[in-house]
């Protein structure tokens, strides 16, 4: 029977010790950690995101700059905003809610982020730095998905992780994080031929392809540790929608371990932007 990694409960874990951190460097330095959080528009997924993370920052001892802007905002506005959040010493982790609307191209508005406030780990900057393992602020999924797998592996040393997605956000940065933990990596997409013949010789398999239900019991190999990053709603025959990720679940015992969905990936994404943010603040002035 596979272990189910609590998400939830490790997440959990990672925002009392980011809590204690951000009184430690209040106490210690007079700073308080404080994160601008921009939406635009009234998405409803969007919005139920930011409120979830502006929630949690409260319990990690972070101050929150709520800036809710309508969906027609001009892209030099958003640009103002964040220039002057790069600006205000009170912010130390910038975050934009993701996806933007169609008159802001979104490349630019990321690069406009001080990379030092960079708390997504999306600038250029924190990117490269992350490839050539030289520091910076980590991508917050990739970063908890890490921590996941760290609950079960002891010694990462010479496994084969195998991602399936290729993504800015999370395959590609987590493909570099596996990297720097000696893995053998293969980075994999849908459209790879063979994929479920790749799929099982891997002994980690981290699965962010946005496809719900992609990959079968049949795809993991016995003794794999599973990393379901998928976060899918899809229409139930009850008239639910139902939150699904990549990974069947169904047939997939004879794994080691794997995250659910939800309550696996998700959680821990808002705990490592908040621990971004506080070690942000740590850095601020150093």
């Amino acid at each position: 029977m596979a272990v189910v990694i609590d998400g939830k409960a490790l997440a959990e874990r990672v925002t009392r010790e980011t809590a204690l951190r951000a009184a430690n460097l209040t106490s210690e330095r007079g700073i308080v950690p404080g994160l601008a959080v921009i939406l635009i528009g009234d998405d409803p997924a969007s919005r139920i995101y930011v409120d979830r993370k502006v929630a949690q920052a409260s319990k990690a001892g972070v101050r929150s700059f709520e800036h809710r802007l309508p969906a027609d905002t001009p892209e030099q506005e958003l640009l103002r905003l964040i220039a002057a959040s790069n600006a205000d010493p009170a912010v130390h982790g910038i975050l934009i809610q993701l996806p933007l609307p169609p008159q802001i191209d979104s490349a630019r508005v990321l690069d406009a982020i001080d990379p030092t406030k960079d708390v997504d780990g999306f600038h250029p900057v924190n990117v490269g730095r992350l490839s050539t393992g030289t520091g910076g602020l980590v991508p917050c999924t990739p970063l908890g998905c890490m921590l996941l797998l760290e609950t079960v592996i002891d010694d990462f040393s010479g496994l084969k992780a195998v991602v399936i997605g290729k993504s800015n956000i999370v395959g590609k940065p987590v493909a570099l994080l596996l990297l720097e933990r000696e893995c053998t990596v293969t980075v994999t997409h849908i459209l790879t031929r063979n994929l479920p013949e790749i799929a099982r010789t891997a002994d980690i398999l981290v699965v962010a392809a946005g496809s719900p239900g992609l990959v079968e019991g049949s795809w993991i190999k016995p003794g794999a540790v599973v990393i379901d990053v998928g976060i899918n709603r899809v229409s139930g025959i009850d008239g639910r929608a139902p939150i699904v990720g990549d990974v069947a679940r169904e047939g997939v015992d004879h794994a080691a371990a794997i995250t659910p969905v939800p309550g696996g990936v998700g959680p821990m994404t808002i705990a490592c932007l908040l621990a971004n943010t506080v070690r942000a603040a740590e850095r601020h002035g150093v």
